[in-house]
């Protein structure tokens, strides 16, 4: 009898268990929080929990509406529109959800603005540093590796797996940044990557170091430091008068992100018959001879299998996506957003969200990359001149244009449309950017080969690129150990040009971020950067002046920058010989100096009549009366 009874209350049990598992519940909201006080009063809630969809949902709190709920299609999500009146003040509020006779409520918490510097914006007088946070610096081996993730190494001994760099690292080396001149901090994406090795290539499975394979919008990896390292950047950064830049990928995330293996619409995703990734050609959205199939294969095709396409006509997704922007804005105190893979969102969700954030944030900046090969594409995709039916309303881009003339004329010997003619024409055809001032220009990047490597290992080039860089218009970026002359290709693999940075992981032979750690050239090269970077820094002429190009001749290039105040002379020879070059040429720009001081070495040049350029080399001349 007692057997019986026994089994009878545990199969009871049982049964009653698995009524209450399949019960609904609310296991999440997104976003995560929200302030009181912005702009749209318009909040959206996305609410997830087993048959979460099938529940009535009400909200008591004095200035917060619940104005619509709308299902999804899967029955464990539901979006409640909210409507945040002004009068609203920070707090917790219940979201409570009715299912027959039972009821689930989940806090959700209002919070007052973040006080300080936030939205700032990049501009011509800021020096961007790009930095791959796995690579850079490790400063708390803590944090390295997690059993409960579902990549659980690192081993800097393997180039294609983790290294344990983090926001740690980064903090603890800001003063190496503020003595090379930077002034603000662009870091690729440090949202969580909860994922498998990838296969992504056949002789390798790699791991998402790089950050660019999402897996929650709102949770920061904790290999990094999680959001509590992260909002120790930001202050950090701020507290020196620096900048944060937050890199957005709107494009794809990982097929391991949570809405992926759990979609609330089946149109989450941009779905084909059988796999099909991406043409690449962005030509189909300018052309005007372009045919809608080719627009779609772009815009819709895969990066990869395991990166599955966001389909950002869903207007909940979108929402989404804009929303997490101004979320992270806000909780971070970011001045700037990069947009990585601009080309292959949907255009008119790219003005949506450009728009939102610069509502909230008139100031921030926002740079996409839309790796391009000419002036009007890449002009397509910023605020431009040219007559398109698709106007962009992107504040600048990445600029692509300048980055291949100057690598080109680099490695090019000098012609009609070759060597310094490259920089030359790519410059002569700003007219088609609302603002050029606002692209931001480069030299290399944790997508391309190694600048150093690119120009043959050549030291005095390196020299003329940097100076270019860091004189004519437009935002500098720099990649990180540029500075120390890292170089190398993407020969295997992109993880040969995203090396640790030497010296910033316990047991480093070498610390290059110490002056006794670098031999004798990278010692030049670092200080060669530092005095132009904090030249550039400190003189307004160069941010805001005027730029006046001289059509390049017999190997030289020359260039002005100028402004009510001051006019700084650029002029480079890119010939093998040491030359003569008359200025005669120049006056429009030269009347009334009569010399100047070189910045870089600090000679006063007493006659400008005639000007000795030694070869390979740009010469920067602050002029005077």
């Amino acid at each position: 009898m007692n057997r019986s009874i026994s089994l009878f209350l545990l199969v009871s049990q049982l049964v009653f268990c698995q009524a209450r598992a399949q019960s609904a519940a609310i296991r999440r909201v997104d976003p995560t929080n929200w302030w009181v006080g912005l702009k749209n009063p318009n909040l959206q809630l996305l609410v997830y929990g087993p048959k979460a969809g099938s529940m009535t949902y009400t909200i008591n709190y004095p200035g917060v509406k619940l104005v619509k709920t709308q299902k999804a299609e899967n029955p464990d999500f539901v979006f409640l529109d909210l409507l945040i009146s002004a009068t609203a003040q920070p707090g917790t509020f219940r979201i409570v959800g009715k299912t027959g006779s039972e009821t689930i409520s989940r806090p959700y918490e209002l919070k007052p603005r973040t006080t300080g510097p936030k939205g700032q914006g990049v501009s011509a007088a800021d020096f961007i540093y790009l930095i791959m946070p796995d690579r850079f610096a490790n400063g708390d081996p803590a944090n390295d590796a997690f059993s409960d993730l579902l990549d659980t190494k690192a081993d800097r001994s393997v180039p294609h797996l983790r290294h344990g760099g983090d926001l740690q690292g980064i903090t603890n080396h800001l003063d190496y940044l503020q003595e090379l001149g930077v002034t603000a901090l662009w870091m690729t994406p440090v949202l969580a990557n909860d994922e498998t090795l990838k296969q992504e290539a056949p002789d390798r499975m790699q791991a998402g170091y790089h950050g660019y394979h999402f897996t929650d919008h709102y949770q920061i990896d904790k290999r990094f430091g999680g959001t509590e390292g992260y909002q120790k950047l930001g202050q950090a950064l701020h507290q020196r008068g620096m900048k944060l830049v937050q890199d957005a990928v709107y494009n794809h995330v990982s097929d391991d992100h949570w809405l992926y293996k759990n979609q609330p619409f089946k149109d989450w995703f941009n779905q084909w018959p059988t796999y099909t990734g991406s043409s690449h050609k962005e030509q189909a959205l300018y052309d005007p001879y372009s045919a809608a199939s080719d627009r779609k294969v772009l815009l819709d095709g895969w990066f990869t299998p395991f990166l599955p396409d966001l389909n950002l006509r869903n207007s909940f997704l979108s929402t989404y996506l804009i929303q997490h922007a101004i979320w992270c804005t806000e909780l971070f105190s970011l001045d700037a957003w990069r947009v990585d893979t601009y080309k292959y969102n949907d255009l008119n969700f790219l003005n949506r969200c450009n728009q939102a954030l610069l509502n909230e944030y008139p100031k921030l900046h926002i740079f996409g990359e839309a790796w391009v090969g000419n002036p009007v594409a890449q002009a397509f995709f910023v605020k431009n001149r040219i007559d398109q039916p698709f106007k962009s309303n992107q504040p600048g881009g990445l600029d692509f244009v300048l980055y291949e003339a100057a690598n080109a004329a680099l490695k090019e010997n000098f012609g009609w449309d070759s060597g310094l003619n490259r920089v030359y024409q790519a410059l002569a055809t700003d007219a088609v950017y609302a603002d050029p001032q606002k692209l931001v220009t480069f030299l290399d990047n944790h997508d391309t080969d190694r600048y150093l490597s690119v120009i043959g290992d050549d030291y005095a080039k390196y020299k003329m690129g940097v100076t270019w860089l860091l004189t004519t218009r437009g935002i500098p970026s720099w990649y990180y150990g540029t500075e120390v002359l890292m170089k190398n290709t993407k020969n295997p693999s992109d993880a040969e040009v995203r090396r640790d940075f030497p010296g910033g992981f316990p047991g480093d032979p070498l610390n290059k971020f110490t002056d006794a750690g670098r031999n004798e050239k990278e010692k030049d090269a670092f200080n060669f950067v530092k005095k132009l970077a904090n030249y550039r820094k400190n003189t307004p002429t160069l941010h805001s002046g005027k730029l006046t190009q001289f059509i390049p001749q017999n190997g030289t290039y020359v260039y002005f920058r100028y402004d009510a105040s001051k006019t700084v002379m650029i002029a480079t020879n890119s010939t093998e010989q040491e030359i003569s070059l008359e200025t005669g040429r120049f006056a429009e720009r030269m009347a009334g100096f009569t010399k100047a001081r070189n910045v870089l070495t600090d000679e006063v040049i007493n006659t400008l009549s005639t000007l000795k350029l030694p070869a390979k080399t740009a010469v920067v001349l602050e002029l005077a009366p």
